[in-house]
């Protein structure tokens, strides 16, 4: 056991008093309080107060590591929800680099789309003229064939015409040029021609008809 004079205790027992300073530790459990009920009292409120504070720093201690558990699981956390926020803003990074590449594409169609589209409005517009001039060339061509067929038919008419009526003429004049009797002939010559004549003209009306009907038409065609 630790034996302390009494002057020092006074002194403990006066610090203790006056400004609540007390020993602490293990010491306090060595020190001789033997024929001393002041001193001894001493020793026991420091021993209670020093469980006290020990009791106190272990609650606090308690608490430190709490808290420092809790903050080291909010690290934790802190850091998964930062390494998710990086792995979000680097898909976020690669979603619009591949935006942009998906709107470089769709420029470059559209671009594509319109050359193209221009392209078949000038084959079209091409394509129209060449069926326009086609379509001239052919109604040139049409008309050209039916004048003349138109002239040849005429021709062929008028020779026959003609060809019946010397015909006819040339019996007439020798039937009276070798007194024969021409009243038949004469009968048969006027009846003939005139049937001619009217069958030319009939052929020629004939023709005229069908040439402006086909040209009515054309016409509600275009």
């Amino acid at each position: 056991m630790i034996k302390i004079d009494k002057n020092t205790k006074k002194q403990l027992i006066d610090l203790q008093e006056s400004k609540n300073i007390s020993l602490e530790g293990n010491i306090l459990k060595l020190i001789d309080t033997s024929e001393d009920p002041d001193f001894e009292k001493y020793i026991k409120d420091s021993i209670e107060k020093d469980r006290e504070s020990r009791k106190k720093r272990l609650e606090i201690t308690k608490k430190i590591q709490d808290q420092n558990k809790n903050l080291t699981e909010l690290n934790s956390e802190n850091e998964r929800i930062n390494s998710e926020i990086k792995c979000a803003l680097e898909e976020m990074e690669e979603s619009k680099i591949q935006i942009e590449e998906q709107n470089k594409e769709l420029i470059e169609w559209r671009e594509e789309n319109e050359r193209i589209t221009q392209e078949l409005h000038k084959a079209l517009s091409s394509a129209e003229e060449a069926k326009k001039l086609a379509e001239n060339d052919l109604d040139l061509l049409q008309k050209k064939t039916q004048f003349e067929l138109i002239g040849t038919i005429v021709r062929i008419s008028l020779f026959v015409i003609i060809g019946v009526g010397v015909i006819t003429t040339s019996v007439y004049m020798v039937a009276l040029f070798l007194g024969k009797d021409t009243e038949i002939i004469a009968s048969t010559w006027s009846n003939m021609f005139g049937i001619l004549l009217t069958n030319s003209f009939s052929i020629i009306g004939t023709i005229m008809g069908v040439k402006y009907a086909a040209s009515t038409k054309k016409e509600e065609e275009n």
